[in-house]
């Protein structure tokens, strides 16, 4: 580079002398003689500092992008993900059932028919093809809609995204269980907004409990912008909102005019009798209905949706627009063809009946192999059982020595936006073979088995939570049912 150019873009004077040169090092200032003139104050200051850290480009996020990090889940995949540990983290659906015979049939005369349609882009709302399946799709939960009210999304994950886009100005507080789906809470802290969890049991979310903090933060003068549930087969606490319940809720939103986001990617994977009625199909102002074909089909797909009034859907488009353009729209071709051409309802039965017997192994497991005072529920649906530790045992802590003995869970503060859940953890029994989860939970029956004795021995450093329960006011959603 031309020695005037450089002078010119480290901010140096015209008519500067330097002194003898030396290379442009980081951090690193060249020498300059003492009749030179100084230099602007900022460069020199930059040009003094001696910068430490990783990331050059700290200073220049914007606030919001602070408060990002990592979810514990996705921290664990690289130990967890290999041969020798039985992962019982990760929410991964088992597609191992899926018929890749049928699927590769309907790629294949996708693209020879219809695929230059399939390859080019689409609506921002999502094609008319899959949004009509969608809506044939949420009949099975009494839900009636029409597909002008549907918007297509990148996994249900990203219309929760686009939702708080739209409704949440940083330091509004979003209102949901606690614990709840660790993916929602990264959603809400990136826009800035306050997660105050509400109590829930083995029926789900309290009504009164959810009263009791509507009130509480209007006194205080805080804006809520909307409830975010998961009422069926619940992530991670594995609980179920009974109907009475459901009515209980939806009469209060009604009452408090709050809006309600039913996030239902477990409805049609329940193990026993009909789906209970979704919030949605009972209250169609006051809720938003989030789905997705990540758990009833394969979620590399990435196909989820909204359903959602109006007025509020014609937001969402604007939003995903200015997102993605449209959604992936090969994506949406593929999982209507499959859903016009296979028997998907018979595929969701042979989920439901492959899902049951690892829920069956893992509480055959639990019963089998864990220690006195430890607790779980019994899940009717879905991939996850939530355990309550005995007290004293730290999971946060422990997952060293669990990963070390070749199991791995999701501690349960990461389903908490305040700190707690030490005493918890999340175990999924989706994934591996029964017999893998019968051998996950014997190894973690060992450590626990240590973590007592070392309790004995030396005393216990775990905080109290204060008296709050597991899954509300905190505590274990009761005996263990088995």
């Amino acid at each position: 580079m031309r020695r005037g150019r450089w002078l010119e873009i480290t901010g140096w004077r015209s008519g500067a002398s330097v002194g003898k040169s030396c290379a442009p090092e980081i951090g690193h200032p060249c020498s300059v003689s003492e009749s030179s003139p100084e230099p602007d104050e900022p460069v020199l200051e930059r040009l003094r500092r001696q910068d430490t850290r990783l990331d050059h480009y700290i200073d220049r996020y914007a606030d919001r992008a602070h408060g990002m990090t990592a979810s514990a889940i996705r921290s664990l995949f690289a130990v967890a993900n290999r041969p020798e540990v039985v992962s019982l983290a990760g929410g991964m659906p088992n597609i191992t059932d899926l018929p890749l015979d049928a699927v590769g049939s309907v790629l294949n005369d996708l693209v020879l028919n219809d695929g230059r349609r399939a390859m080019q882009y689409g609506s921002g709302q999502g094609e008319s093809a899959v949004r009509e399946a969608i809506c044939d799709v949420m009949r099975l939960e009494n839900i009636s809609a029409h597909p002008d009210d549907v918007m297509v999304s990148v996994g249900s994950q990203q219309g929760l995204d686009l939702l708080t886009r739209i409704f949440c100005n940083p330091g509004d507080v979003v209102l949901c269980e606690a614990p709840s789906y660790v993916g929602a809470l990264g959603v809400f802290r990136s826009y800035q907004c306050e997660v105050v969890h509400v109590a829930m049991d083995e029926q789900g979310l309290n009504p009164s409990a959810l009263a009791d903090a509507l009130r509480a933060l209007r006194r205080a003068g805080r804006t809520v912008k909307f409830l975010y549930t998961i009422p069926n087969y619940h992530n991670p606490a594995g609980v179920t909102q009974s109907l009475d319940r459901r009515l209980e809720l939806l009469n209060l939103a009604e009452r408090a005019d709050l809006l309600v986001l039913e996030d239902n990617p477990y409805g049609l994977l329940g193990f026993d009798g009909e789906p209970i009625p979704a919030l949605r199909s009972m209250n169609e102002r006051q809720v938003i209905y989030l789905g997705s074909f990540s758990k009833t089909f394969a979620p590399g797909f990435r196909v989820g949706w909204v359903l959602a009034p109006h007025a509020v859907r014609e937001k969402l488009v604007l939003a995903q627009e200015a997102a993605t353009l449209c959604p992936p729209v090969f994506s949406q071709f593929a999982v209507a063809a499959y859903l016009a051409n296979h028997d998907w309802r018979g595929q969701i039965k042979l989920f439901r009946e492959m899902y049951r017997e690892r829920r069956d192994a893992m509480i055959t497991g639990l019963t089998s192999h864990m220690p006195a005072g430890t607790t779980w529920t019994y899940p009717e649906g879905g991939f996850f059982v939530w355990l309550t530790l005995p007290p004293g045992i730290d999971s946060h802590a422990m997952l060293p020595r669990a990963v070390t003995a070749r199991v791995a869970y999701v501690p349960g503060t990461a389903f908490y936006a305040d700190g707690f859940g030490s005493r918890h953890m999340r175990l999924s029994y989706c994934f591996p073979t029964p017999e893998r989860i019968i051998e996950g939970t014997r190894r973690l029956g060992e450590v626990l088995e240590y973590e007592a004795r070392m309790l004995e021995i030396f005393g216990t450093a775990v905080e109290s939570e204060g008296g709050r329960r597991a899954l509300g006011p905190r505590e274990a959603p009761g005996p263990n049912q088995t």
